[in-house]
């Protein structure tokens, strides 16, 4: 399938910022905002609450039967997994699903190039979260040379059609880019390095996409102004200050998805039941030491 110029089939209007939200160039993203980063104390007495707001959003997703979509993008080293972290650490997992996809099977290569995702999409009463998702497309595979310039614009092309398909079935969507400076990813892929916990994280791709930093700019900025609609916006974040960057973010979630606190009747723990016949056993169970 071919697809007119970019510039050729803009229709959408000037976008205009909402009211949580301020427009700004998409190449001064990186600059981010400088000063004193949250401390970890003001960051965790903040992030309980949000907690308790999320547990009362997943209780009215699942009585309405809502479905949201949530997609995590940016650089390498920008915190999406933390985010996700902070994000779903106090819900439950059968709620709030989290996709990470591998890299594409020869069979899911055959495909049409959303059908891996599609599948995916949250049914009634869940929360889906992509770390990463369709739009790996127009990011990593564009800069790296896994798929043609042509695949790329008819991707551009029609993924506004696809996510007003999503949005029209009665899906919240929500689509997030976190954007670390320069210095800063620099550091975090540094501290990958050594780091017995985090050196997971460093794959020979990241390694070979830190030289393109560039090229990776030049991939975002084509992404936003061909796939930023109406229906289906980006949120961009600044997250030098991960702690910030994962408050804010949580705070628009609970913005974006309408929900209100169910009743819930007062809570008491039953008696126990009485000791009776029931003798302890000698089976001799093994039990692992304890740390001092």
């Amino acid at each position: 399938m071919h697809t007119a110029p970019l510039h050729a089939r803009k229709q959408d209007p000037v976008p205009q910022a909402p009211e949580d939200a301020e427009l700004q160039p998409a190449g001064t993203l990186a600059a981010g905002h400088e000063g004193r980063k949250l401390s970890e104390k003001a960051y965790e007495k903040q992030l309980k609450k949000l907690h308790v707001e999320l547990v009362a959003l997943q209780q009215w997703v699942v009585d309405r039967g809502l479905k949201v979509c949530i997609v995590f993008e940016g650089r390498d080293g920008a915190g999406k997994g933390g985010t996700i972290k902070a994000l779903t650490e106090r819900v439950s997992p059968r709620v709030f699903r989290v996709v990470a996809l591998p890299a594409p099977t020869e069979r899911e290569k055959s495909q049409m190039y959303v059908q891996r995702y599609m599948q995916h999409l949250p049914a009634a009463g869940e929360v889906v979260i992509f770390d990463r998702s369709w739009y790996n497309r127009a990011g990593v595979e564009r800069v790296m040379g896994f798929c043609t310039e042509e695949e790329v614009q008819n991707f551009l092309g029609i993924t506004p059609m696809f996510e007003r398909a999503v949005v029209n079935s009665g899906v919240i969507l929500l689509k997030y880019w976190l954007e670390v400076g320069m210095e800063e990813q620099t550091r975090r892929l540094k501290a990958r390095f050594e780091d017995g916990r985090k050196i997971w994280k460093l794959s020979p791709m990241d390694l070979k996409s830190y030289g393109r930093w560039y090229d990776y700019s030049r991939a975002r900025d084509a992404m936003f102004e061909a796939t930023d609609t109406g229906w289906a916006p980006w949120y961009a974040v600044h997250s030098n200050d991960k702690r910030r960057a994962r408050l804010a973010i949580i705070e628009h979630i609970l913005k974006h998805v309408p929900y209100k606190k169910l009743p819930r009747e007062k809570l008491e723990l039953p008696k126990r039941q009485k000791r009776g016949n029931y003798v302890e056993s000698a089976f001799r169970v093994k039990f692992i030491n304890e740390m001092n």
